[in-house]
């Protein structure tokens, strides 16, 4: 079992920048997948990045690519989302998610998660 809990959300301007965070409980942190996920008002929640176990490997969605940067320290059983340039299009809810990394390589998809953290707002003016 592992318990997630996001931290960083908050209200920001066009062009700044965001830090998220996760804590996750749990020996086992280390060898899971992370992902964060976000879902705007009246859309379907959607992939924004993952990264595998090791750190090794990361995956972007095209709208965050360049933009955001997903990192992870197994030791503080943390994963990261460095969000820079923001637009009004990012606002949403943010979450993040574990899942088995069955191959070292990350996940991408929403069903390959397991578990999900209560979610963080992301509010970017214009």
């Amino acid at each position: 079992q592992v318990q997630l809990v996001e931290s960083g959300g908050g209200l920001v301007q066009a062009g700044g920048s965001l830090r998220l965070s996760c804590a996750a409980s749990g020996r086992t942190f280390s060898s899971y997948a992370m992902g964060w996920f976000r879902q705007a008002p009246g859309k379907e929640r959607g992939f924004v990045a993952g990264i595998s176990w090791s750190g090794a490997s990361t995956y972007y969605a095209d709208s965050v690519k360049g933009r955001f940067t997903i990192s992870r320290n197994n030791a503080k059983n943390t994963v990261y989302l460095q969000m820079n340039s923001l637009k009004p299009e990012d606002t949403a809810v943010y979450y993040c998610a574990a899942g088995p990394d069955d191959y070292g390589l990350g996940n991408v998809l929403e069903r390959e998660y397991d578990y999900w953290g209560q979610g963080t707002q992301v509010t970017v003016s214009s």
